[in-house]
């Protein structure tokens, strides 16, 4: 005799390996290595930084300037 099949199962088997394999496509596809990632943060670190540095740290609020 045939072995009984659950094509519910089956189906679900099916969907579910389907979207392991584009999930890995897309990883490959989207994803970014770790040492990238880094270094587009140290940038961006670095970036607000040299912007902070920019901002003038006495605004003439203090009542030093004549007026």
């Amino acid at each position: 005799m045939a072995e009984i099949i659950n094509l519910n199962r089956f189906r679900k088997a099916k969907n579910k390996a389907n979207k392991e394999t584009q999930a890995k496509r897309n990883r490959v596809r989207h994803g970014r290595r770790k040492n990238d990632r880094e270094r587009l943060k140290q940038d961006e670190e670095r970036r607000l930084q040299d912007h902070e540095g920019r901002n003038l740290a006495d605004d003439g609020k203090d009542g030093d300037e004549p007026a």
